[in-house]
């Protein structure tokens, strides 16, 4: 391109920040700038100094290395060197008491009999009916997590397992989350068997080198969002908080992203916010569009941090945590024993960084004051480990309308979506959690590809 192209990012999260940083670092000539409805950029990844450490995450504290995409963008950044990955401190399902989550699972599904047939957690009725599985008919497609594995596996291992380990990851109520959109499970459909694919699954992963399923860097996984920012702006981008996007108009090709502190006009626009926050400013683009964003539901979450002092915390528990199955929660979807499980999250007094999940999927708890959370949190960790806890800090994060909720048949819907705006916007495109994925290397992906359609789209207009 002789002349330089502009180029709207909306939303200042890792999709965003990624899909800025790879239109600057391509070999086309592309201005871009990036707003931010917030007054700081990040996102859902916020890490912050906490009990005496300089970086504790206040969101998500890791990203899955096995998909290369956040490893890779780490590298990029010149974050390699410093990246660490979690102890080997093991997880629990809390029902009636702690029991490990057995080995050989993929995602909560068993891979091997010995999975459930060995574990506390199933009951004998349980371990029974989970046995048959590999000699059912084949179950007919249904685009629904809990409908699909409660078919093949019963109840038990659906509520104990499966959706305790889906449910975390997403905030979701796995009875009503696409399928599809958790490949690691849907890739299993596609045999007579679950337990069988999951098996020849395990069985490949057991063939390669061993690896670290996890990692973030040691100051955290805002490292990876200010990294992101620096090298934007010294590429040459523009990246501007507490601008709120209003609407999006168009003319001859042309697009005018309207906010609240200014109208900024663009060759294409990346919308990389949440779908429902997103579907009133596309209205004038595409009423569709608008409409089926807005049928979009998004789950809150509060997280709250808690310090323990070393000589309140039993040396009993030296996992990595607990997940509760939706039938025993009352209030508290998941707990981190952090220290335990992040070697660089161990204060210098041994007391014990624990994080703590509220909220989920029809379990609301924004409405809740700070203090009830707190107590309600305290109430539910003596239900479940025995004792009462006294922390020295405390800190609450709210995540409102952080988790959105795949729905079954959602990728229609959003073919649907991307097909209306094609045509009515040509040069507008999606990227973040709400459409393809919100694992950080998902994320990071979309905003990848989103540029280079961005691009692609540029370079046919010239």
């Amino acid at each position: 391109m002789s002349q330089a192209r502009r180029v709207v990012v909306i939303g200042a999260g890792i999709s965003g920040l990624t899909s800025a940083f790879s239109l600057l670092t391509s070999e086309e000539s592309v201005q871009v700038t990036v707003l931010e409805s917030s007054e700081r950029i990040g996102g859902l990844i916020k890490t912050t100094p906490f009990a005496g450490l300089g970086s504790v995450d206040e969101g998500a504290d890791a990203y899955l290395v096995r998909v290369p995409f956040a490893a890779q963008l780490a590298a990029e950044l010149g974050l390699g060197a410093t990246i660490t990955s979690p102890t080997g401190a093991h997880a629990s399902v809390w029902h009636n008491g702690m029991h490990s989550i057995p080995g050989d699972l993929m995602l909560g599904v068993p891979a091997k009999v010995r999975a459930f047939a060995m574990s506390s957690l199933i009951s004998p009725r349980g371990k029974l009916r989970a046995a048959l599985e590999p000699f059912l008919p084949t179950t007919q497609d249904n685009d629904s997590i809990g409908h699909y594995v409660r078919k093949r596996f019963g109840n038990e291992i659906h509520e104990r397992l499966v959706d305790p380990l889906v449910g975390s990851i997403y905030a979701a109520d796995t009875d009503n989350f696409s399928l599809a959109s958790v490949p690691q499970i849907a890739s299993l459909t596609t045999s007579r068997s679950m337990l069988l694919a999951a098996g020849k699954a395990r069985a490949a992963v057991a063939k390669a080198p061993p690896s670290p399923i996890f990692g973030v860097p040691m100051r955290g996984m805002g490292a990876m969002t200010e990294g992101l920012a620096q090298r934007i702006t010294s590429l040459g981008g523009d990246i501007r908080c507490n601008h709120t996007v209003s609407t999006i108009e168009t003319s001859n090709n042309q697009y005018t992203v309207v906010t609240t502190n200014g109208s900024f006009e663009c060759d294409a626009v990346i919308i990389a916010s949440p779908a429902k926050h997103s579907a009133s400013f596309i209205k004038t683009l595409d009423s569709r569009a608008s409409t089926l964003l807005g049928e979009w539901d998004h789950a809150s979450v509060a997280l709250i941090t808690m310090a323990i002092s070393a000589d309140q915390w039993p040396n009993r528990l030296t996992g990595s945590g607990y997940l509760v199955p939706k039938p025993d929660q009352r209030w508290v979807t998941a707990a981190s024993f952090g220290s335990n499980k992040w070697a660089h999250w161990r204060p210098a007094d041994g007391s014990m960084i624990l994080r703590i999940s509220l909220g989920r999927d029809g379990l609301d708890v924004m409405d809740f004051a700070d203090d009830k959370l707190v107590n309600l949190a305290l109430a539910d960790m003596k239900r479940h480990l025995g004792i009462d806890l006294a922390p020295q800090h405390v800190r609450l994060s709210r995540w409102n309308d952080s988790f959105p909720q795949y729905r079954p048949h959602h990728f229609a819907r959003l073919a649907e979506l991307e097909h209306s705006l094609s045509a009515s916007a040509p040069g507008v495109v999606f990227a973040g959690a709400s459409y393809r994925g919100i694992g950080i290397p998902a994320c990071i992906q979309q905003g990848r590809t989103a540029s280079a359609s961005v691009l692609e789209r540029l370079a046919s207009n010239r």
